[in-house]
């Protein structure tokens, strides 16, 4: 099978330009085929904050009001989308941006009001994946923004993380995909307050202790989720790294079982 790398970027990474332009330089030397899935939240939080807008989190996850759904769609689709493809453009990298409704590309259902009501928050049923292997055997590369839509016109806010979990399980049908979980951080901190205290490898029921324990919380939560859902639906390596890292595959493996 081919190699596929898929990268998701977040934290400040996409906010900062030196960081961004960092990775971006190790992402144009990946061999293989290769994608970028992109988060923007914290750009989002600024942005609605000159509005006037209140962001609301809840387990690293943001609740999407109808004011809220404007601001990411504008944000991710637009400001954070656009600034990373044009990154790679200057890279001589022919890179295409896309929000799950080009193309047909991610359809989500609105989640529905459980104990939480997360708003215009959809959660991913299908991926497009011929549209992505048309692409990428064209030599193109995706750059996803983390917006997905129902079929019906309406768009939705959709975790970065679950984007990339979900295209990385359903292409490892087609290549053999290497997951990048890629942000500020070198890896999955058994400290937070040490960023030093880097683990180099991370199972499912140690992570599910240290987030008992409150050690691990907020984003990286839906971020470990996702990796080892990935990592048990036919994904061959999930590593939580950061731009300086990358590119080594140094950073926080996790592991099967």
């Amino acid at each position: 099978m081919d190699r596929l790398t898929i990268v998701k970027v977040g934290g400040k990474v996409v906010e900062e330009p030196e960081l961004l332009d960092r990775l971006l330089d190790d992402f144009v030397r990946v061999t293989g085929y290769k994608m970028l899935v992109h988060g923007g939240g914290k750009a989002a939080t600024q942005i609605a904050d000159r509005l006037g807008l209140e962001t609301k989190m809840v387990d690293g996850r943001r609740i999407t009001d109808a004011d809220m759904l404007e601001v990411v769609t504008m944000v991710y689709g637009g400001l954070v989308n656009k600034r990373v493809v044009a990154g790679l453009q200057s890279r001589n990298v022919n890179a295409l941006g896309l929000s799950g409704a080009d193309l047909d590309l991610i359809r989500a259902r609105k989640r529905p009001v459980e104990d939480i009501d997360y708003g215009f928050v959809g959660d991913v049923e299908n991926i497009n994946t011929r549209e992505l292997r048309l692409l990428l055997r064209e030599n193109v590369v995706p750059v996803v923004a983390p917006l997905t839509h129902n079929g019906k016109g309406l768009i939705l806010n959709t975790n970065a993380d679950t984007i990339a979990a979900h295209m990385a399980i359903d292409l490892a049908n087609h290549f053999k995909v290497f997951l990048f979980y890629c942000f500020e951080k070198r890896g999955v901190l058994s400290d937070p307050l040490d960023d030093n205290s880097v683990l180099p490898e991370l199972n499912e029921s140690e992570f599910l202790r240290l987030q008992n324990l409150g050690t691990i919380s907020s984003g990286m939560i839906p971020k470990l989720q996702n990796g080892f859902k990935a990592l048990h639906s036919g994904v061959s390596e999930v590593l939580v790294t950061n731009p300086e890292n990358f590119s080594r595959g140094r950073g926080t493996r996790l592991l099967r079982g």
